[in-house]
């Protein structure tokens, strides 16, 4: 994006001058009335979220800008008040403060809650309430995909934030059964207690990774909610045993970085077809903007939204 004070600016995508789209020509003025909204985390340098909000704008004709904010560690009260001070609109959370932002929040939607951690921030009255948009932003892109959780029986790796996360939109979904494997049992159990509590049932199975030859026979839609397979490490699995991924008829991969994981790999090798993380971070993100202005994106500027997110992340 290129913008000067009291000057016009084009909308444009990192600074791309030509777009496809006729509604992404518009020229908008930076003046006293633009709205900010941004996010923070540490480190947020290469994050793709401006990419989201500055397209959407730009396709809306909002007049608002999106930034990413660092701050350091032990500044993240420090970064709300001021936020709320400036009156930014609305702001997102990135690692590591998802949860650590839950004591400056003036109000917590109670799915966040109920997670344990936030990602979107809104303006109030009192400063700003939280939301966890990752869920929802997960199962639209599932929807987008045509991935259904509804009775699935699903496998879940990992325990941790996002994966956690992830059980509480499959058992509010209505899954059938959830294997939870984690490499520490204790933790996968913790998780499985507090979403088979919500949900009021045993849907959640705790277990050991390493047992995951105890698994029924049959064919599950698997969900790889680990950093394992990360960039640089592309080359990493959390399971690699080939007949592990014959039981797979899906792969859901919550990372996007690397492009083709190495579980996505594994999962086209056992004959399943495997999706990474991009569209979870689009349609979350589409979510929050949602929050901020209080609009409905259509799918077509969505699509318009992915396309100039797919390009981007393919550049860096």
């Amino acid at each position: 994006m290129i913008f000067r004070n009291g000057r016009k600016r084009r909308w444009s995508y990192c600074q791309i001058e030509h777009e496809s789209s006729a509604e992404m020509e518009k020229m908008v003025e930076i003046n006293g009335k633009t709205r900010v909204c941004g996010l923070i985390g540490y480190p947020v340098e290469h994050t793709l979220s401006p990419v989201i909000h500055n397209t959407l704008a730009g396709l809306l004709g909002h007049d608002l800008v999106y930034v990413p904010f660092p701050v350091e560690p032990g500044r993240v009260e420090d970064a709300v008040n001021g936020a709320d001070a400036l009156q930014l609109l609305g702001l997102n959370v990135t690692v590591p403060y998802k949860s650590e932002v839950l004591d400056f929040l003036s109000e917590i939607d109670t799915l966040a809650r109920n997670i344990g951690a936030v990602n979107t921030l809104v303006r109030v009255k009192t400063g700003y309430k939280g939301y966890n948009t990752d869920m929802e932003g997960l199962y639209r892109a599932m929807v987008s995909e045509r991935i259904q959780i509804e009775k699935e029986r699903i496998i879940l790796l990992g325990a941790g934030g996002a994966a956690r996360a992830v059980a509480h939109l499959c058992a509010l979904k209505g899954a059938d059964t959830i294997y939870m494997l984690n490499r520490t049992y204790d933790k996968a159990e913790r998780v499985a207690e507090e979403v088979n509590g919500v949900a009021g049932r045993q849907v959640v199975v705790p277990m050991l990774l390493e047992e995951y030859t105890r698994i029924p026979e049959g064919r599950y839609l698997a969900v790889q909610g680990t950093s394992v397979g990360l960039a640089p490490h592309n080359d990493r699995a959390v399971i690699s045993d080939p007949a592990f991924y014959e039981k797979v008829h899906t792969g859901f991969d919550l990372i996007y970085n690397p492009w083709e994981t190495r579980f996505m790999q594994l999962v086209k090798a056992g004959g399943g077809r495997a999706c990474n993380g991009l569209k979870m971070l689009l349609y979350q993100g589409i979510i929050a903007y949602e929050l901020w202005n209080d609009v409905h994106v259509k799918e077509r500027d969505a699509q318009i939204v992915y396309e100039r997110l797919e390009e981007q992340f393919r550049k860096s």
